[in-house]
């Protein structure tokens, strides 16, 4: 394996003579055997380690894991810090996103003050098929079925050319020690419950399942570079920037071959979901002054152009579950789950949203609390202010601004954590059950 790992960086150029490499090593297998590579090929390297505190004493048992690591070998190492939960919620995002931000800066900073060149992370075949099938789940283009890049910037991933199965028996040849994340065994993540439950049954079904997955995403990535090179000249005649602010012609966007796949192209890179954009894409008839949202930018709608800009700290953020949807990071954690009636016990808890699913119409839009809103409290006949169930309730007014709504449609289907509407609760004729359930 390290021959095939040396011929690898070679051939892809993902290494130059002399350039410094910094490794991400959090202490578990992937990352210990591709520390133990580097300490074998001869790379010049040195070794970063973050602690999330996100598994409380595990956590700081990794940590002192790798210390001890790599001062047996003398090798130059930084360690940090995180409270990622603060600033997951200072950040208005997920716990997961938080930690990608925070490690991703500190490995960047490390970089440009330390001199590394590169920075390597221990991804490998079985994260890539995994992030092939999240990204088709949730919906995507061409580019997210192309997986993980070897070679991304700054970021390199001299791992990708083995599988987990390959480092588990190269571990174990060279009795390399690492630690194991509890974690990986839950399954209540999405990438654990591909990994345990759905993976191995197709690998089942099929033993060259994973081979041939992976040269179909080879053949995906040559095909990407044509997609990109016929979208990129549409983008050059219907796209201008001004000021920071992107402007759509929308007469030039119509003539276009493939209009709506431009659109996406455009604005999934600004966050905005296949859901929303495929909306957008409806109202290029509809009458000016539509407004659309992505987590960090907003889309108004115009006569002649689309009108995007970076969304200000003020702004509301907007998120959507779509029909398949698991797990939800943003806002917060939700859980969501599906159930025919008869499997399902009704659960008396504000923070779970028991909802008959034929009353409810995908996307699900999940909102801030706006001034005029109503909705039905569970068990009234009437309507009622959103504004004045917060007063009933006597919520102050810290958490009356962080209160989100879930909405169907334009229609409130539970104040999040407070009360759900009437029109769309468990009744006695109802067959099918959504449960969401807040972190």
């Amino acid at each position: 394996m390290l021959q095939q790992f040396i011929r690898n960086i070679e051939e892809k150029q993902l290494i130059k003579t002399g350039q410094k490499v910094l490794l991400a090593v959090s202490g578990g297998i992937d990352s210990m055997v591709l520390l133990h590579l580097f300490e074998q090929s001869g790379f010049e390297y040195g070794v970063v380690h973050c602690n999330f505190h996100l598994r409380d004493k595990e956590s700081d048992g990794d940590e002192q894991f790798v210390r001890l690591q790599v001062e047996e070998h003398g090798t130059p190492a930084w360690f940090k810090d995180f409270d990622t939960k603060d600033y997951a919620r200072l950040s208005g995002i997920s716990i997961e996103m938080a930690a990608r931000e925070l490690r991703y800066n500190y490995f960047e900073q490390l970089r440009a003050e330390h001199g590394f060149e590169l920075i390597a992370t221990a991804h490998h075949q079985d994260d890539l098929i995994e992030t092939f099938f999240l990204n088709l789940s949730r919906k995507t283009g061409i580019k997210g079925l192309t997986g993980i890049k070897e070679k991304a910037g700054n970021i390199i991933r001299p791992l990708l050319f083995a599988g987990r199965a390959e480092i588990e028996k190269y571990a174990a040849k060279h009795y390399i020690e690492f630690r194991e994340d509890s974690s990986n065994n839950e399954l209540v993540f999405q990438r654990n419950y591909l990994r345990h439950k759905i993976l191995p049954l197709l690998q089942e079904w099929n033993p060259a399942f994973q081979k041939n997955l992976l040269a179909s995403i080879e053949n995906l990535r040559d095909a990407e570079q044509v997609y990109k090179y016929v979208l990129d000249k549409d983008k050059e005649q219907v796209l201008d920037e001004i000021n920071g602010e992107l402007r759509i012609n929308i007469s030039k966007l119509r003539t276009t071959p493939f209009p709506k796949l431009l659109l996406l192209e455009v604005l999934s890179p600004l966050n905005f979901n296949p859901a929303v954009i495929e909306e957008v894409f409806q109202s290029l008839d509809a009458e000016s002054g539509k407004q659309f949202f992505s987590s960090s930018h907003r889309l108004v709608k115009d006569r002649d152009f689309l009108f995007v800009d970076r969304l200000k700290e003020q702004e509301e953020h907007i998120y959507y579950i779509e029909e398949n949807d698991m797990e939800l990071f943003e806002p917060f954690d939700i859980s969501i789950e599906k159930l025919d009636a008869e499997e399902f016990q009704l659960i008396r808890d504000t923070k779970v949203a028991c909802i008959d699913r034929d009353t409810i119409q995908f996307p699900l839009l999940i909102r801030k609390w706006q001034q005029g809103d109503y909705f039905q409290p569970l068990g009234m006949s009437g309507m009622k202010k959103v504004s004045d169930f917060f007063i009933d309730q006597k919520l102050p007014l810290h958490e009356k601004e962080n209160t989100w709504l879930l909405c169907s449609g334009k229609k409130i289907v539970w104040i999040m954590g407070h009360r759900l509407d009437d029109r769309f609760k468990v009744s006695p004729g109802t067959q099918k059950v959504l449960v969401l359930k807040m972190g």
